[in-house]
Formats: C-alpha cells, structure tokens, sequence
C-alpha cells in the first residue's frame, strides 16, 4: 500500500489521542512532536515538516479542538485538511490547448523511469479518445529508441522516430507528423543522463524554444526521497518545469517526494506511477492522497479503477448468469482476473476506508497465496469440469490437484466455497439484478 511506513506511524498516534478521550495541550503538542518524527522518518523535507507542524499545532492547540466532544477526530480532520494543502490542494490535469497537437515534453535522469511512463500517460491519453504519438528524442542511451517502440506497442500507440539524427529535429518533424496524421497528443521521450549537466540542459532548452509544449514534465523515482525534490528543483531552474511525474510510488516509497515536492518546488504533481503495468498510473489528486495516508480510504480512486477494468456489457452477462443459476468455475477464474486487473489485494483494501488497518499483513499475503492457489486449481480442470463440479470425483481430484501443485484438500475447499456461494446466489434470488450484482462484487472485494 502507498506510504505503508508513515500511514502506520500517524495511526499510532492517532490511536494514543483517541485513547485519552478529553485532550490537552501538551497531548496534542506530544502527538505533533509524534508526527514530526513520523514525516523526518518518511524522508519528508525538514524545512517543509518545520512548517506544516507549526501549522497543524497552531489549528491543533485551539479551543475548537480541546473544547470538542470528539478532540482527537478534529485532530484528524486537520491533519488530513493540512496534508491536503500541502501537497497541493487541488489536482492539476494536464493543460490542453483548444488547436491540437498538445505537447508534452518529458525529462528527467536516466533510471527515473521516463520511458515507461511516457508509454503510460499515452495509454491513458488513448483511453480517454486522444490520438496520442509518442517520439524517440533519446538518440543517445542505447536501445532508447528500441524500448520506446516496444512498450508503444505495448500500449497500442504509434512510434515517431528518425534514427539518431539531433533531437531538436526530430521534436520539430514529429509535430508536423501529428497534424498530417490526426495525432492531438504528442509525448516527447527525451534523452536523459546520469546527473544533470550543461549539456543536456542546453538541448532540453533548444527543444523547448522549437517546439513550445503545452507542458514539461520532469520524471521523478519517488524511492530517492528528497533526492527527488533535488533534481526538480535543479531541472526547474532551466526550464521552467510546469509538473511532475513520480515513479514508483508502489515501491518501498517512504513518501518524502510527494509530500516535499509542491511546497519546495510550487510544481504540481500531475501523475504518480503506482506499478509495473502500463495501466498502473493515476491523476494525483491531493486530498485522495492525503485520505489513503490516514487510512481514511480511497473510494473514488477505487470506483474509477473498477469502472475503467470492467466492462458493463460483461457485469451483466455475469449477472445475468447469477439470476439463472447458470455461474460455474469459468465465470469464477473471469471475476478473479478481472479484480487483478483493478489492484493487489493489498491496494484494493488500502483503498476502503477503515479496512487497511483492521487487517494484519500476514492475511493479506494470505489472501494473494490464496486467489493464485484457486487459479492454479481451477485451470488444471478441463472445461467441462468447470462446467459441471459436481462430476469431479476423488479420481479426478486426485490429477487436478496433481496438476496444479496443491492438495486434495485444497481442491475440496475449492468446491466446497464454489458450492456455498451458489446456494448464496440462489437466495438472492429474488433481490433484483441489481442488488444481486452488487452484493457479487463486494462478495469477491
């Protein structure tokens, strides 16, 4: 889950001030000195944690809050209100001009992950209707060029390129390529290096004259921490950033970068990269962010995921297959792929508000080694066994479990849960379709 490290500190606190019923001053000034340590430990910048918590104790130590019937819920609100402004208030989406094409332009340090997120934010672009084109201005890292076509096809986007000719170049044909083909995106990949030097600040800046994007956005690994705050900083100096893109907010992020970046930088975030796949990138919206730090949830986020992975027309066969009695093993493999492609067990609770911490990380571990275990089980049957269930004799359990690496037992729970939960869909009979598919869904979530 995003900032799992400081999202368990600031609950502990949290947890102490509820624990004390009526607060006073040095209880609230004890839990900031708590949420100081917390924000320094996630790799936050000291001068930006110096001035959020001398905000929050200023809003913290007032009679609204020690005068509350609930003073350690009005603490939360602040926080999650602060944390909001802090990172920005307000999403910031990508600035289209009325006359296509829109450019963006895409920098930052080798090894940030710049190309790989270029071929995101062009699916994403693809799936909102754009006609996104991405270009290889990297002529110089080797197999730049290679990479960009291969994750382009990935994505299902058209590659620009023109071989290691100047980059400059290659940035001003690729415009008058999207006007004659009808391309209203344009995602320019260009060169990075391994530190920031004059050279590639010189030819970043030719770019920027020649083509004028709409927007520059630096590409950042959120792992590095206030690193990461560094390199925006240096890379702004010269050109005048108008966002940013972190990477690896997934990863062992201890949170630093995108809590220090809007008020160190006065940059937005635009993206946060949130996986390996190409569809694993997300709008930044602060005060989601702020809810999912506090373990308050994210539904909408949630909602949005569900909505872009599953197709209506597919939520009604299945529910339709449910009214009729007619859902077997097949439809089962279908509905756990489809919530793969929503998340990770850990990200879908991380996203429903008051689950993520009433649930021990062993059990959600268990709970992957389990959808993946009943996978295996599944697909070592034949089509007509998941078909029909009840035909699976001890025989046939006996291969099936032999096929997929488990146990007979695992394979008699499997039926045993299949068999169960077709008797709850016939009791929701006569519920409606759909309330039936509704209770389907939070069933498997």
């Amino acid at each position: 889950m995003l900032f799992e490290s400081l999202s368990g500190k600031l609950a502990n606190v949290f947890k102490k001030l509820r624990s004390k019923g009526k607060l006073t001053e040095a209880d609230v000034r004890l839990a900031m000195r708590e949420i100081k340590l917390a924000l320094l430990e996630a790799d936050v910048n000291y001068k930006v944690v110096k001035k959020f918590v001398e905000r929050l104790t200023g809003r913290a130590v007032g009679s609204d809050v020690l005068e509350s019937l609930t003073p350690a819920q009005q603490v939360v609100k602040i926080v999650n209100e602060e944390l909001t402004v802090l990172m920005g208030e307000k999403g910031s989406s990508i600035n289209i001009p009325s006359k296509p094409p829109c450019v963006l332009m895409m920098c930052g340090l080798q090894g940030s992950g710049k190309t790989t997120h270029c071929a995101k934010i062009a699916k994403y672009f693809l799936d909102k209707g754009h006609r996104p084109l991405l270009v290889a201005c990297d002529v110089y890292r080797p197999a730049a060029i290679d990479q960009l076509k291969i994750v382009g096809e990935k994505a299902g986007v058209h590659v620009f390129d023109m071989g290691k000719s100047d980059p400059v170049k290659i940035a001003s044909a690729s415009l008058k390529h999207a006007k004659d083909y009808g391309h209203d995106i344009v995602i320019l990949d260009t060169a990075g290096r391994l530190h920031i030097d004059s050279d590639l600040m010189n030819e970043l800046q030719r770019m920027s004259q020649s083509v004028n994007p709409s927007e520059i956005l630096l590409v950042v690994d959120s792992m590095t921490g206030q690193d990461a705050v560094n390199v925006a900083v240096a890379f702004n100096e010269k050109l005048d950033l108008t966002g940013v893109v972190l990477t690896k907010l997934d990863g062992d992020s201890r949170g630093g970068a995108a809590l220090s970046i809007m008020d160190v930088l006065g940059k937005p975030i635009k993206f946060v990269g949130v996986g390996e796949k190409l569809g694993d990138l997300e709008l930044f919206q602060p005060d989601r962010m702020a809810s999912r730090i506090l373990g308050m949830g994210d539904v909408l986020t949630l909602i949005e995921k569900a909505e872009s992975n599953i197709k209506a027309r597919d939520a009604e066969k299945v529910a339709r297959k449910i009214k009729e009695n007619k859902f077997d093993m097949n439809d089962l493999l279908d509905q756990m792929n489809q919530i793969k492609k929503i998340g990770s067990i850990r990200d879908i609770v991380g996203m429903i508000p008051g689950v993520s911490s009433k649930i021990k990380d062993a059990d959600l571990e268990n709970g992957e080694a389990r959808i993946i275990k009943m996978q295996a089980i599944i697909l070592s049957m034949t089509r007509l066994e998941r078909e029909k269930p009840s035909m699976i004799d001890s025989g046939r359990k006996r291969r099936i479990a032999a096929g997929s690496g488990t146990s007979v037992t695992d394979v008699n729970q499997l039926l045993k849960q299949f068999d169960q939960m077709q008797k709850m869909f016939k009791q929701l009979g006569g519920r409606g379709k759909r309330k039936k598919r509704r209770l389907f869904s939070g069933f498997w979530i």
